[in-house]
């Protein structure tokens, strides 16, 4: 099986000016084709460092894999230092060339001298069409038979030479007959250790399909499967399989998978229980609301929401008591427990869900210090809530309580189920 390692250039990229999102669909689409990426690389508009780097890659690899760098300016030097690797000269491909004036006919506009350069390819290149744009890409080799691509680093003409140019190009010359699928399973409400200590035999015995352990801010951990075989639907059924011994192990917090959200898990399963939620927010100012209403649909269960800042919102709107408030304070468990019944009242709603605590910077005390967030759920049964200490900004605490709201309701709805 082939291996690459991919190559982002511009010097806008390590300037921080500019995030490569290119080298995630690249990697993305070569490992579906059965193509293992070992590793992606940035470099700057620069020729004696690009072509160093490319000749290092092609020692380790069969495939480099460059975007950018294809433009028609000064700083456009990646057909240079492509050229000096294979060791063939920049030569006018008249073909190329009429592309490029066909495609500058067309916008109307006069193509200056500088353009001709992007029809200078290496002399055995083979093109890459692009008619999205003024710059083709094109596949090099070596006298080895090691292999440079390139194509432009604007990520809507990439993706359409990727998937249009150049994997049927790679699957022909590899031979590729290997489909691999991923799936990442997603759970909320687990740490990483505790995922690990729940699959650790299957993490350690399995080698197709693969297992990882993917953490991301807040509370949520993906299981990411990866599975090869002769089509998608051989590498779909070993997922298949996989997933339900994970299940069997894991059997609360898995909302759901690849695409699907924690919120739209929530409103799903609001709707099969014909429920419908309202939302009173303090230190989250709106977030939970924000999260939940980006969901299609979601109008079939959410009622609304309240951010209740002031305390006096908070008993005028949500009828939160003034001796709570006095005896306990606006961050506390009582208060918490009465903004979410005020709003599940106030909005007719089947479940209320509130947040309260201390975002920071400022404004934390001893008994009560910065990060501090108290979560409560009501229904007409019963009530409770949940003392939560996040570390982090502002923005961060913000971010992880909102999470952690969401988590709390989902957990609640799964047990219900």
């Amino acid at each position: 099986m082939p291996a690459a390692e991919l190559v982002a250039i511009g010097t806008e990229l390590l300037l921080g000016d500019l995030t490569d999102t290119n080298s995630r669909t690249v990697a993305g689409v070569l490992n579906g084709v059965g193509i293992d990426v070992y590793a992606t690389h940035g470099v700057g508009d620069n020729v004696e460092r690009q072509t160093r780097l490319l000749q290092e890659i092609l020692e380790r690899a069969d495939l480099a894999v460059c975007t950018g760098g294809l433009g028609p300016t000064v700083d456009d030097v990646t057909r240079h230092a492509v050229a000096r690797v294979v060791d063939q000269p920049l030569e006018l491909r008249e073909d190329c060339l009429r592309a490029v004036e066909a495609r500058f006919a067309a916008l109307g506009r006069t193509m200056t001298e500088n353009n001709r350069i992007q029809a200078m390819l290496p002399r055995d290149a083979v093109v890459l069409e692009n008619p999205n744009g003024t710059a083709p890409g094109f596949v090099a080799r070596r006298s080895d038979g090691k292999i440079i691509a390139c194509m432009p680093g604007v990520p809507r003409e990439m993706r359409a030479m990727l998937d249009e140019r150049l994997v049927p190009w790679l699957s022909s010359h590899y031979g590729l007959t290997q489909t691999t699928v991923s799936r990442a399973i997603h759970t909320i409400g687990w740490g990483e250790s505790q995922l690990d200590d729940a699959i650790h035999d299957l993490f350690e015995s399995q080698r197709n399909p693969t297992i990882a352990m993917l953490a991301h801010f807040g509370w949520s951990v993906d299981i990411k499967l990866t599975a090869r075989a002769a089509d998608r639907h051989g590498a779909v059924a070993l997922l298949d399989e996989l997933e339900g011994r994970i299940r069997q192990r894991v059997q609360h917090g898995i909302f759901g998978v690849d695409e699907q959200t924690l919120a739209g898990a929530i409103g799903a399963a609001l709707e099969a229980r014909a429920w419908s939620l309202a939302v009173a927010e303090s230190c989250t100012g709106g977030t939970v609301s924000a999260d939940l209403v980006a969901v299609p649909g979601i109008s079939r269960v959410y009622a609304g929401g309240v951010t209740a800042y002031e305390n006096a919102v908070k008993a005028h709107l949500l009828h939160v008591r003034e001796e709570t408030l006095r005896a306990y304070g606006a961050v506390s468990e009582q208060t918490a427990v009465e903004m979410a019944a005020g709003v599940r009242r106030a909005l007719d709603a089947s479940v209320g869900l509130a947040t309260t605590g201390v975002a920071g910077p400022d404004g934390g005390t001893p008994e009560k210090p910065v990060g501090l967030v108290w979560i409560a759920l009501a229904t007409p049964e019963r009530a409770q809530a949940r003392r939560l200490q996040f570390p982090g900004t502002r923005a961060e605490v913000i971010r992880r309580a909102s999470t952690a709201a969401l988590a709390l309701l989902w957990r609640a709805l799964e047990g219900d189920g």
